[in-house]
C-alpha cells in the first residue's frame, strides 16, 4: 500500500512540474490597451516626471512654511582666566571663571514686499505645472507604444507574407523539377525558381528580425526583462479604414483645449509673473519680529546653580527693519531679467502652439492620404493576386516561363506589403486624430 502511496506522490509532483513548465513556456498575449495601462504604472520616463512632482509638491510646502517662525535651542560651556567680563553678569574681573548659559531664540518675517506669499504662490504653479508635465509624458508614452505597437504588427504579418511566398516557391521548385526532368524547361529556369525561393527563405529571416527588433523596442517602453516572450493581439480585420470625416480646425481647437502641453505652457507665463512681483518685493522694506528667554551659571557668584538660573532668567523681544537703498542696482536687474523671461515664456507658448498645429496638420494629411493609399492598395493586391493565380496555373501548363512566374510573384508581394502599409499607417493617423481629440487610444 505504502509503494502505491510513493508512486502517486511522484506521479502527481511530476504532473505538476509539468503543467508548470508548459504554462510558463506561454507567453503572454498583450493588448494595445494592456499595453498603454502598464507602461504608464511603469515606464520609468513616467516615474521620472512623477518624482519631478513630488519635489515640487515638496517645494510648494517649504514655500508654506517660510510664513511660520523659526526655533533655535542654544547651549555654551565656557572657561576663562585673567582679565576677562563675567559672561552672565557682564563685570570686569580678573580671575578664573567657568560659566554655562542656554537660552531658546525665534524670529519671523513679518513684511518683506509681499515676497514670501508669492513665492508661494509660485510654487503652487510650479506644482500644478508638473502635473501637468507628468500628463505630457504619459501621452508621449501611449503615443509611442501605440506607433511601436502598430509597426510589430506589421511585421508579423509581413512574416506571414513571407511564408507564404515560401510556401509557394518550393511547390514551383517541385514543378519545375518535374518540367526540368521531363525535358520542357532549361536548367537555367530550375535554377532561377531555386534562387526565388532562397529568396524568399531570406525574406522570412529578415521579417522575422524586423519583427523581434520591434519586440524589444516595445518591451523597453514596458520596462519588462529581456528575457521574457509577449506576444501582442492582432485587430479587428472588419475595422473601417476609410472613415475620415473630421474637420482639421476643430480638431486643432480641441487640441489646444485639452493637451497638457498648453496648460503647462499657460502656467509658465504665469510662474514667471510671479518671479517679476517677487523681484520688485526687493524695493520694500524687511520688517522681522523676534524674540528670545534664556539663562546662566557662573562660578564666580556664590549662588547656587538652581538660584543662579532663576536669578539670571531673561527675556527678549524686538522688531527689525530693514530699508533697502542700494544693492549694487542686484533688483534692477533681477526685475528687467524677470519681464525678459516672461516674454520668453509667451514665445515659448507660441512655439507649442505651433508645434501642436504642425502634429494635427500632418496627422490629418497623412490620414487622407492613408486613407485614398488603402483603397487604392487593396486594389491592386486584388489585382496583382487574381495575375499570380492565373500565372502559377499557366506555369502548370507550360505557358508561362519561370521568370515570368517570379516577376507575378514579386509583384504580388509588393501590393500585399504596400497594402500593409498603407493599412497600418492610417490606423495610426486616425488614431492620432481620435488622440488629439481628446479621446482614448484604442484598437
Amino acid at each position: 500500500m505504502k509503494l502505491y502511496l510513493i508512486l502517486a506522490s511522484l506521479f502527481f509532483v511530476q504532473f505538476s512540474f509539468a503543467q508548470d513548465a508548459t504554462t510558463a513556456t506561454i507567453p503572454k498575449v498583450w493588448s494595445l490597451e494592456d499595453c498603454i495601462t502598464y507602461a504608464l504604472e511603469n515606464n520609468i520616463t513616467v516615474k521620472d516626471a512623477a518624482l519631478n512632482k513630488d519635489i515640487a509638491e515638496i517645494d510648494y510646502s517649504k514655500a508654506k512654511s517660510s510664513r511660520l517662525p523659526n526655533l533655535f535651542g542654544s547651549a555654551s560651556q565656557n572657561f576663562s582666566s585673567g582679565n576677562t567680563i563675567d559672561p552672565i553678569t557682564s563685570s570686569y574681573v580678573t580671575d578664573q571663571i567657568n560659566s554655562t548659559n542656554v537660552g531658546i531664540n525665534s524670529s519671523m518675517t513679518l513684511f518683506q514686499g509681499n515676497q514670501l506669499n508669492n513665492q508661494i504662490k509660485q510654487n503652487k504653479l510650479f506644482l500644478a505645472q508638473s502635473v501637468f508635465q507628468e500628463e505630457v509624458e504619459k501621452n508621449n508614452i501611449a503615443l509611442n507604444i501605440l506607433e511601436v505597437y502598430l509597426q510589430t504588427l506589421y511585421s508579423k504579418e509581413s512574416i506571414a507574407i513571407a511564408e507564404n511566398n515560401v510556401t509557394a516557391s518550393e511547390k514551383e521548385v517541385e514543378r519545375a523539377k518535374a518540367r526540368l526532368d521531363a525535358g520542357t524547361i532549361a536548367l537555367s529556369d530550375y535554377t532561377e525558381a531555386q534562387s526565388q525561393t532562397a529568396t524568399n527563405k531570406y525574406n522570412v529571416i529578415a521579417a522575422k528580425n524586423d519583427y523581434q527588433q520591434y519586440i524589444i523596442q516595445l518591451k523597453q517602453l514596458l520596462e519588462l526583462s529581456p528575457l521574457e516572450d509577449i506576444e501582442i493581439q492582432t485587430i479587428d480585420e472588419n475595422m473601417d479604414l476609410v472613415n475620415l470625416e473630421l474637420d482639421k480646425m476643430k480638431v486643432y481647437t480641441n487640441a489646444l483645449g485639452f493637451l497638457p502641453e498648453i496648460q503647462s505652457s499657460i502656467l509658465n507665463i504665469e510662474a514667471n509673473k510671479k518671479e517679476l512681483d517677487i523681484a520688485k518685493g526687493a524695493y520694500l522694506p524687511t520688517l522681522s519680529l523676534s524674540g528670545s528667554i534664556g539663562s546662566g551659571f557662573t562660578s564666580i557668584n556664590d549662588n547656587t546653580f538652581s538660584d543662579q538660573f532663576d536669578i539670571n532668567f531673561n527675556q527678549k523681544i524686538g522688531l527689525s527693519l530693514s530699508i533697502p537703498i542700494f544693492n549694487r542696482n542686484q533688483t534692477k536687474a533681477a526685475v528687467k531679467t524677470a519681464n525678459i523671461n516672461i516674454e520668453k515664456a509667451e514665445i515659448q507658448k507660441q512655439s507649442t502652439e505651433k508645434e501642436i498645429y504642425k502634429k494635427v496638420e500632418t496627422a490629418y494629411q497623412n490620414a487622407v492620404s492613408a486613407q485614398e493609399q488603402v483603397i487604392a492598395s487593396e486594389a491592386s493586391k486584388i489585382a496583382a493576386e487574381q495575375s499570380y493565380k492565373l500565372a502559377q496555373k499557366k506555369y502548370e501548363l507550360g505557358g508561362l516561363s519561370t521568370t515570368d512566374l517570379v516577376i507575378s510573384q514579386n509583384t504580388f508581394t509588393n501590393a500585399q506589403q504596400n497594402y500593409l502599409q498603407s493599412k497600418y499607417l492610417n490606423i495610426l493617423y486616425h488614431q492620432l486624430l481620435q488622440f488629439y481629440q481628446g479621446n482614448d487610444i484604442q484598437l
